[in-house]
């Protein structure tokens, strides 16, 4: 595949472990799934999840956000103790439909292809539709049973970049019907990281892997990719070298951001 010129509409997004990233765009701040506990265990039935790594930054440390976009609130390693207690401060919380009624009034549920529009400081709106996302391998219907609703994210302004966010998403036929509506993208911030448990789905994967991300990016032609999910939890199966690995077979690597990966 060709290499697709680089955008001027880049912003930072800042990597903070596991599935948490900072950005601004259209002036408003974001914050994707909030994970802050320290390193430790989270038992559930038939399985444990186990943090790793701390957080490259504690909730105190952001500053003023004005949207958090939430995958779903079902699993610790999607929203924590501590992520849970941040979205008390947040404006807003866009989520599931679930996670909407679950979490309060604060929160948005948002079904597919739903969007909200966002007023931005010096004018104008921000506009986040809610896209796809399946949390295993299959069909949804037969997927949100066992793993629970999930849900991904494209945000786009007038004079700003295309941006989705995929949330805990394993299916790239959702990326296919995302793309198909909104592609070229010009930042994806994938999540990746191949979690698996024996236990589910046959230990089949829970979220898409490095080949996978890889391929996601060129289904959604990115011009920019910023992996996060990948790390901090014992149950993410690829990581960092895994993906550039991958990245680098499939002649992507420079779609890679440069500054993905989360601080030491």
């Amino acid at each position: 595949m060709s290499s697709v010129p680089a955008s001027t509409d880049h912003f930072p997004v800042r990597v903070l472990g596991g599935p948490t990233a900072l950005f601004e765009y259209g002036g408003l701040r974001f914050l994707t799934d909030p994970t802050f506990d320290g390193p430790g265990d989270y038992p559930a039935p038939g399985r444990t999840l186990t943090k790793t790594a701390p957080s490259a930054a504690a909730p105190g440390d952001l500053g003023a956000l004005d949207v958090v976009l939430l995958s779903h609130d079902q699993h610790p390693d999607n929203l924590d103790h501590s992520g849970r207690a941040l979205l008390a401060d947040v404006p807003l919380t866009l989520t599931t439909p679930g996670g909407g009624e679950r979490l309060g009034e604060r929160a948005k549920g948002l079904a597919d292809w739903e969007s909200v529009e966002l007023d931005r400081p010096g004018g104008g709106t921000v506009t986040v539709t809610g896209v796809p996302a399946v949390h295993g391998p299959g069909a949804r219907e037969e997927v949100e049973p066992i793993a629970g609703q999930v849900i991904g994210f494209v945000l786009t302004g007038e004079g700003l970049p295309t941006v989705y966010v995929s949330g805990d998403n394993a299916s790239l036929d959702a990326v296919k019907e995302i793309a198909e509506r909104f592609g070229p993208v010009d930042t994806a911030v994938l999540f990746a990281g191949a979690p698996r448990f024996p236990v589910i789905f046959d230990g089949r994967l829970l979220v898409l892997d490095s080949a996978q991300a890889a391929e996601a990016t060129r289904i959604l032609g990115a011009r920019r990719v910023v992996p996060v999910h990948c790390d901090s939890w014992a149950h993410f199966t690829e990581g960092h070298a895994e993906l550039e690995a991958a990245f680098t077979a499939a002649g992507l690597a420079d779609r890679l951001d440069p500054d993905w990966r989360r601080p030491a």
